[in-house]
């Protein structure tokens, strides 16, 4: 799910350090799947459930229920609440292209609306201009590890009697008003893609909720639709964590926190090593605690200060560099270059740099050297807010 990063000589700054991070659990890990091969259960086992329970009680909700990927997590929820064609599903402009399939999935529309002036998560004031009678829900997505503003949009999806659906693939841990994502809404959709703060070897997802029935509706979808053995109620699918993801996930749980508090420290680094650059660094949204999965700065010059990383040895990512109206898997709805302004120019603008519970403090000061030495870091550069 993330774009492939520039390239970049042995001596520099990897964007994320996946086996560095591995390194310092490896004992950990290492245990966790000899149990699971000795154990001889790999699919709707023991550690499976143990991961969920143990994941629900990490969000503060009743139910966890462990699927296959991100995007299937999503796609069930709204299959699960009887959301499909002829239904519309209010999504942010500014996103992976993810949230949107997982409502073409399931048979109804999405309906884009921009982010806040300032920052990147879904604007809930355009949220309730865009609601008409055959909205059904609203799913924010909590993007870079930032959480949305759930106060205001719980209170437009209760003024209008919609579901609330958080897209939670990046921020594992975060928190809006001191209570966790995941438990802010109806329900919550998370991705274990292995650079996620909480990230499996492997593909993994989950969704989340304090809704029974919600619960029990996704487990049968998730497994064929069926709640007993060759006995299937409706029509499902085959989306299951697996044990050993569940294992390795078990472990990286019990370090999550440690790692999300890691990540804030580098950018609290980051703000004070890029004090004076022209890029615009993200600002922390109103009462919210951010896990940072993404340090995502802006430039007007932004393909040209990438390529100058990268000749300083830095790896960069773009997150996204095409929105999803712009897309050809949409071409058919219409939207036209221009049509959604501040998320076409937050596209041309973002860049990721390096961010990870295991970047040092050398490592900023070497990425926010090469930032700095840019050549076309100037005040007139510098882009609107």
């Amino acid at each position: 799910m993330s774009a492939r990063p520039t390239s970049l000589p042995r001596a520099g700054v990897p964007f994320l350090d996946v086996e560095g991070l591995h390194a310092t659990i490896r004992s950990e890990l290492d245990v966790a799947w000899q149990r699971v091969l000795a154990g001889g259960q790999f699919i709707m086992g023991a550690e499976l459930a143990a991961f969920e329970e143990e994941f629900a009680r990490y969000c503060e909700v009743q139910h966890c229920i462990g699927v296959g990927n991100g995007l299937d997590a999503l796609t069930l929820i709204l299959r699960a609440l009887d959301i499909g064609p002829g239904d519309e599903v209010i999504v942010p402009s500014m996103t992976f292209i993810a949230t949107w399939l997982a409502v073409s999935e399931a048979g109804a529309v999405p309906v884009p609306v921009e982010p806040v002036e300032g920052g990147f998560n879904i604007d809930p004031r355009g949220v309730e201009a865009r609601i008409t009678p055959r909205t059904r829900a609203i799913m924010p997505v909590h993007l870079y590890g930032q959480p949305a503003d759930m106060v205001a949009l719980a209170a437009v999806a209760k003024r209008h009697g919609l579901a609330l659906i958080e897209d939670a693939a990046q921020a594992h841990g975060a928190r809006h008003g001191g209570r966790r994502v995941g438990s802010l809404g109806t329900a919550a959709g998370f991705s274990f893609y292995p650079g996620k703060n909480l990230g499996a070897l492997g593909d993994g997802g989950a969704v989340v909720t304090s809704d029974r029935a919600l619960a029990e509706r996704v487990r049968r979808l998730r497994n064929y639709g069926s709640s007993r053995k060759y006995v299937h109620e409706e029509q499902g699918v085959n989306s299951r964590l697996d044990e050993l993801q569940a294992a390795l996930l078990r472990v990286k749980l019990r370090h999550l926190d440690e790692w999300n508090a890691a990540r804030r420290r580098a950018v609290a680094r980051y703000r004070s090593a890029l004090s004076g650059s022209s890029v615009i660094v993200p600002a922390d949204a109103p009462s919210a605690e951010s896990v940072w999965h993404l340090f995502v700065a802006r430039s007007s010059k932004r393909d040209a200060l990438q390529a100058h990383l990268a000749s300083h040895g830095v790896q960069s990512v773009i997150h996204y560099p095409v929105p999803p109206h712009l897309q050809g898997a949409y071409r058919q709805c219409g939207w036209a270059q221009g049509s959604l302004p501040r998320t076409e120019r937050l596209s041309a603008e973002v860049l990721s740099l390096p961010m990870g519970p295991t970047l040092a403090a050398a490592q900023i000061e070497a990425v926010a050297a090469a930032v700095l030495s840019f050549v076309d870091d100037r005040p007139a550069d510098r882009p609107a807010r």
